[in-house]
């Protein structure tokens, strides 16, 4: 199937390495021109070789400086913008009793306003795409709190509740807005939080966890042109894991 992707271009950030890697290595495998951001110079430089990215820039996205550096340098290098996967690692593990509340702020600019700000930043240069795509990286947590990563299950939620929003606002535009919730995913993030993969699979509905590529195929097919009736969703990828009928 021809997505509709050539061409086509993407910026997503926290994409050197797990599932922004991810979503980056299938659109441009599609054709889209991808751009990518992460903190670490190294690794992204890496990744953008490896996936053939046609720029990178590092940035923290936790600060408004590196949110405004990322999509400026995406907008001049690539003279436009029709796709935003928006992803940052996942704050600190922790439970609301051990979670202070200097973590709270740190949690809510990682997490929900740089997702906030790269949309912001972004909207005009989409709104004037004829396929425009927003593509917000969330959680399972949104639907089902996941035990001791609060700041994740608080601010995820309000990212969804955000895009829900906005793309309501936007929908006769054709811009769509949509999240992808991923389950347990073969991650860094996810070998952090479970010591013991091998169980946690032997748990699973489907007797593994996912890989990084099924999640990143996921994402290019929202990002196509076959996904414009698709908007205000959150899309679990999770392989059964999440037991709620929606």
């Amino acid at each position: 199937m021809d997505l509709g992707l050539e061409g086509r271009c993407a910026l997503v950030t926290g994409a050197s390495k797990g599932l922004g890697r991810a979503c980056a290595a299938a659109l441009a495998h599609e054709g889209a021109r991808v751009f990518i951001v992460a903190r670490g110079e190294v690794e992204l430089q890496r990744t953008a070789e490896d996936i053939g990215a046609a720029g990178h820039q590092t940035a923290d996205l936790s600060e408004a400086t590196g949110c405004e550096r990322a999509v400026e340098a995406a907008i001049e290098l690539l003279g436009g913008l029709d796709i935003l996967v928006a992803n940052a690692g996942g704050p600190p593990p922790g439970t609301f009793q051990s979670t202070d509340l200097e973590g709270w702020d740190r949690g809510y600019q990682l997490t929900l306003m740089s997702t906030v700000r790269l949309i912001k930043l972004s909207l005009p240069h989409l709104l004037s795409s004829d396929q425009g795509r927003i593509v917000n990286i969330t959680s399972i947590s949104v639907r089902q709190p996941i035990p001791n990563i609060l700041l994740s299950n608080a601010f995820r939620a309000a990212v969804t509740a955000a895009a829900k929003t906005l793309a309501l606002e936007v929908a006769g535009s054709g811009l769509t807005v949509n999240n992808l919730a991923p389950g347990t995913i073969e991650t860094d993030r996810v070998r952090q939080l479970y010591k013991d993969l091998a169980a946690k699979a032997r748990e699973h509905p489907m007797g593994r966890i996912g890989q990084p590529d099924e999640f990143g195929a996921t994402c290019a097919f929202l990002c196509s042109k076959w996904a414009g009736y698709i908007t205000g969703q959150t899309l679990g990828i999770d392989g059964g894991e999440l037991k709620g009928i929606y």
